[in-house]
């Protein structure tokens, strides 16, 4: 049996179904994968001596350094639903529907990322 032909129960079992879903799932990523993309790209460098004598000699924004509490706690709470979409699909769905190897919907998460790339490559960052 190929991967497009159907079984018994007239299932197919094919890697569209995985692929479109977890390429669905990677639209509302995008908010955890910027998050993220911002954190390492504006803060992680961030140069802030923190006990310097006058805040003009430091090569600090504060502007930075203001909002990463916020996006830091944006990134908690948007990966954990993340997470939680991603059980549900990739893992508890193929259960539930009978399919005891979730091993091809969850190679297909690695397709998460891609839209956020996408988007990414067309602002040439």
């Amino acid at each position: 049996m190929t991967a497009d032909e159907e079984d018994e129960r007239g299932c197919r079992h094919g890697l569209l179904a995985p692929a479109l879903a977890n390429l669905a799932l990677g639209v509302p990523a995008i908010i955890p994968l910027y998050l993220t993309y911002w954190l390492l790209t504006e803060y992680a460098p961030l140069s802030c001596d923190a006990f310097a004598t006058r805040p003009d000699m430091s090569n600090c924004d504060y502007h930075t350094l203001d909002h990463a509490p916020v996006m830091m706690f944006l990134l908690a709470l948007t990966g954990a639903l993340l997470l939680i979409l991603l059980l549900a699909v990739d893992v508890l769905g193929p259960r539930r529907r009978g399919d005891a190897r979730p091993g091809g919907w969850l190679a297909m998460a690695t397709l998460i990322p891609v839209p956020f790339l996408v988007l990414l490559w067309l602002a040439g960052a």
